[in-house]
Formats: structure tokens, sequence, C-alpha cells
């Protein structure tokens, strides 16, 4: 109904006859102008202030000093659960009269007309305002503020991470707002700035009254995987993980639950960057200082692997006290492999102590003390001469290393592989992980290393090979390999020979080559450096030396009979020359003596 306690009387109203039902001498427009103007003037699409005057769950009453009140649904006043009646609240005139004569009326629309402005008012002014919650989105909440749709990052609804977000829905709450993108229209609003005033001056006169070693009591309020945010009514400290217990912390949720009151006590504290160190761990005795007194250097413990690392091996022999095995420490063996090889978290290990030191709370473990030093025994178990079997771990160009059992290694040289085949690595005779049988050769005490030999499980086949493979002996040979320097033939029994490209020449002229077999001739045997020197050219250079010889010495045999023969005529040619001497000496004797007569 409107509210006429503000209109004034017509003047000269004659109440008496209206009373009896008379006419009256003022004119029924007269009466019209005096209702009318008993109304406030309003226009459709105008925003005006109204008072409620009637509200229920669904619908709020809202008189405008119109000839009829508007009604609003309660749905459009959810952001104030506090309405009542009596408030003046904004509202946007839709139609002054619908078909049903009903004045049309909105809040919401008065609250968006105007709503732009207010929220940009509310920026500048650090103004508090209030704000109805809509629902979830991603990142954080939608907010009604003023008719417009606002944004809540879930890091400004508190202080404190919030785990539900759904238990803000439908409330409503103060805000400020925090930023506007002029362009976009987009509003984002914070709770948290409200209380932050507030806890920043709690924070100061908490930490003003901080002292290290004060304990005090506090609730958790975060756990992360580095430590434990604690809540000490205002102010937050930090439990880092390393404090939490004495003993090795993987998690801090093993420690501690969210919401739990814990007593802690102040390690440290900044008051510039309102930093607080706490610790829980700190409130108990250290277990080092509870160790059994009587513990002692080659004394055997019982431990759980907490930490594996590459180079050992850290074992809790009692909360808070550990032990490190080196890898160097799990094994005889002189081969350092990962400490994973060994032992994994989790593991149950007996350990002996190698060094105790209560004052700087180390201790160092080993569990290869827990056998027997093969070193100790190693010429009664393996003597010079002694054939075992290894296995090959590791080759260099010079030879294999081999481990007979752990702890005890040996090196077969390159040379001691084979009696015949030329090894120019390793890797042409063995693969690492295979068996392989040895012969110990050498005992190197000190250094913890066997000299070992392959090849001696074998008699020495150069004992036959020198029987068989004499000087000048020819045998069939096939060329397995060319170098610079010659090319390695292959001989029976398994033997290699060597030949200079010289010794390779056939005797077309061509040279030999690759996986050609040829008759060869031993030049040069060398049991002592294991050496077979061969020819294929001196073959037919040998049969053509000794046809040329032959062929000499037949002209040899020639030339000396001829001579033989040319001896025996020589004394009758020498007569005859003789007795021709003197004859021709007679006859001239004889014309002499005629020239003298005629002359």
């Amino acid at each position: 109904m409107a509210d006429y306690k503000n209109v004034a009387p017509v003047e000269g109203f004659d109440w008496e006859a209206f009373e009896n039902g008379s006419s009256t001498e003022v004119s029924l427009e007269a009466q019209e102008q005096a209702y009318a103007g008993s109304m406030n003037k309003v226009g459709d699409h105008d925003v005006v202030d109204g008072t409620v005057i009637a509200m229920n769950k669904r619908e709020v009453v809202v008189n405008i000093g119109f000839k009829s009140d508007g009604i609003i649904p309660t749905s459009e006043f959810r952001y104030n659960p506090d309405l009542k009646v009596g408030d003046t609240v904004e509202v946007y005139i839709e139609n002054q009269e619908d078909k049903k004569g009903q004045l049309i009326l909105s809040h919401k629309k008065a609250r968006a007309a105007k709503s732009w402005d207010r929220v940009n008012e509310a920026l500048n002014n650090d103004e508090i305002i209030k704000g109805y919650v809509k629902c979830r989105t991603k990142g954080g909440m939608i907010v009604d503020v003023f008719g417009i749709e606002a944004f809540l990052p879930g890091s400004q609804i508190d202080v404190k991470p919030i785990r539900d977000y759904d238990i803000f829905v439908g409330k409503t709450m103060e805000f400020k707002v925090v930023k506007i993108n002029q362009e976009y229209r987009n509003v984002v609003v914070s709770h948290k700035a409200l209380i932050e005033a507030e806890l920043e001056q709690q924070k100061q006169e908490i930490i003003g009254k901080l002292e290290k070693g004060q304990v005090l009591e506090g609730t958790v309020k975060n756990i992360t995987s580095y430590g434990v945010f604690v809540d000490l009514g205002g102010v937050d400290g930090l439990i880092h993980i390393t404090d939490l217990s004495w003993g090795r912390v993987s998690n801090p949720r093993e420690v501690v639950e969210l919401d739990q009151k814990i007593n802690v006590v102040i390690l440290d504290f900044d008051n510039e960057k309102k930093r607080i160190a706490l610790g829980l761990k700190q409130l108990t005795p250290h277990p080092w200082d509870a160790l059994d007194s009587e513990l002692k250097v080659g004394d055997r413990v019982k431990g759980k692997v907490v930490v594996m690392a590459d180079y050992g091996a850290f074992v809790e022999i009692a909360p808070g006290v550990e032990g490190l095995i080196h890898v160097s420490e799990m094994s005889w063996s002189q081969h350092l492999r990962s400490a994973q090889d060994f032992m994994k978290v989790g593991d149950e290990v007996e350990a002996v102590i190698l060094t105790l030191d209560r004052d700087e709370r180390k201790m160092s473990l080993g569990i290869k003390q827990l056998k027997d030093d093969p070193w100790e025994t190693i010429e009664t178990k393996y003597p010079i001469g002694s054939k075992h079997t290894a296995k090959v771990r590791n080759f260099t160009n010079f030879g294999v290393f081999v481990e007979i059992e752990e702890g005890v290694d040996g090196l077969i040289h390159i040379s001691d592989l084979s009696w015949t085949k030329k090894v120019k690595h390793p890797n042409e005779f063995t693969k690492v992980g295979e068996i392989i049988d040895v012969c110990v050769l050498e005992i190197d005490k000190v250094n913890r290393r066997l000299s070992l030999g392959h090849k001696q499980l074998e008699e020495n086949p150069w004992d036959v090979f020198e029987t068989v493979f004499t000087q000048d002996s020819i045998h069939e040979g096939t060329i397995i390999e060319l170098l610079d320097k010659g090319a390695v033939i292959q001989l029976e029994y398994g033997v290699e020979g060597f030949a200079t490209p010289k010794h390779l020449v056939k005797e077309d002229g061509s040279q030999a080559q690759l996986n050609e077999k040829l008759q060869f001739k031993v030049i040069e045997f060398n049991k002592d450096s294991k050496r077979i020197i061969l020819s294929h050219s001196r073959i037919f250079e040998d049969v053509q030396r000794a046809e040329a010889r032959a062929e000499k010495k037949a002209a040899n045999a020639a030339r000396k009979a001829a001579n033989a023969a040319r001896k025996e005529e020589t004394p009758a040619i020498q007569n005859q020359a003789a007795s021709t001497t003197l004859g021709d000496l007679d006859a001239l004797a004889e014309l002499k003596a005629k020239m003298q007569k005629g002359e």
C-alpha cells in the first residue's frame, strides 16, 4: 500500500457531507489532481531508491512512493543476507504498470546500472564491499559484486590454503577490489586482503615477543615436501623436514597431520622477512646421547638401510643414529661398483663398526668384515701352479682382468692367452662375463693381485713345432691377413707364420693375395720368440739357383775335361814343333850354304 502520511487534506473539504454520502463541492477532477500530486514522478528505466516494506523467502515488497508497490525476487538480494524491512534499496523501473496494473521493479538491474562506477569507486577508495559467492571456477570462485561477476582467486580467499572451495559457495562475504581491467571489464576481488592488515599487526606483536629456544603451541596449517607450516596464532613458522625428527623423514606426513596441535621450539626468526624457523625434534634428547656407552669399534650392529647413494649406504641402527657403509667396505673385491649392487633402501643388514666418533656423531660401518679376507690364506688356497676357473671382468690392451672369487682378482697377460695365436686384443679371445680356465703363475699379496695364465694349461706345442717346422722344410699355408710389412700365414696345427712382401712374389711375378693357399718354405724358426719366418718365393728361387748351380757345375766339368784332353795332346805337338824346328834349321843352313857358293 502507498504511504499517505505526507499528503495534506484538501482545503474546504466537507467531511460531514462526505460521510453522509452527499456530493461535495470538490470535483472529481480536483480529487484526482490531489491524488496524483501525492505520487512520485517516475519514468520507465529510471533508477530510484525504495523502501522494503515486506519480505518472505520468495519475494521482497518495495515501496518507491508510487501508486502501487513493486515485488522483487528474493534471489536478487542474496548478496545481502542481512536485508530487513525498512532498508533502503536501489530499484530499476522496468514498467510502471503491466497488464495487471503491477509496478515491475528490478534490484539486479539497478545495481548493474551503477555497478561499474561503484566498483571503480571501491577500488579507488580501498572500500570494503559485500559480495555473493555464486559458484566455483578454475582457479577460484565467481562472486556477485554490485551485479557484476567478479573473480576471486583461490589464493585470495584466505591467508591459509583452502582445501575445500565448495564450503564458500552461497555465502555472502566482505571483499576488497584489488584489480580492474577497464578494457575487458574484468574485476578481481580479495577476501584475504581484509584480514592481512589485521594479521600483520598481530604478527608484529607476536614476533616482538619471540625468543630463541621458546616453546610454543601451534596448529599444523600446511604440509609440503620440504617441511611443515605451523600457525602460532596469527603468524606462521616453518619446521624444515630435517627438524621434524632425529631420524630420516622422507615425507613430513609420517610425523604430523593437518590441523594437529603440536609443541614447537623457536630455532630462529627474522623480524624483517617475518620468517620463523621452528623445530620439533629439538624437544626430545638427541639419540646419540642415549647411545649405548659400551658400543665400540669392532662390535656388530644391526640396522635398516634408509638412504642409498652411489658411494655407499646409510644405515639407521637406532632412531636418529646412522652409520655409513662405504661401497669399498661392502666387498673384498677391488672392483668399485655401485652400492645399489649390494643393497637397497629398507633392507635389514648386519655390519661391523669401523669408526665411532661420539663428539662428531659419526659412525662408519662395514659388511665385508663379516667374511674372512681371502688374501690372508691366498698361498694355501691358490698356490702357484694350481688351476682354477675365473670370470672375465674387463679388458685392457695388455691383458684380461678376471675374478676367481669375490675379492680375488688376477690378470692374464695377452701373451699368456695362447701358445699359437697372435692375439692383438683380448676381445679376440674371450668376452666380458665368460668363464675362463686359468693357472696361477705368480702371487702379489701386497697389491692383492694374481698373475694368471691360460695357455699354461696345455703343453707347449713349440717343443713339437721345433721338430716339424725345421729350416728349409716346405709346408702348405693360407694367407689370413695382409699387412704393410707382410702377411700372416695360417699353417697346420693352428700355428701362424709370417712372410715379408718380397717372399710373397710368385713365380710368374705376381703378388700373393689374401686367402690364397700356397706352399711356403721355413727360412727361420725361433722357439723362444715363437716366430716362424716363411717364404713362397724361396721355393722356386732355390730351384732356379739349383739348376743354375747344376749347369755351372756341368760347364765346369766340361771345361775341366777339355783341359785334360788338351794337356794330353801337348807333348806330341811340342815334339812335332821341335822336329820341325830342327829340320827347318837344317834347311836354312843348307840354303845359306848354297847362297854363299853362288856369291
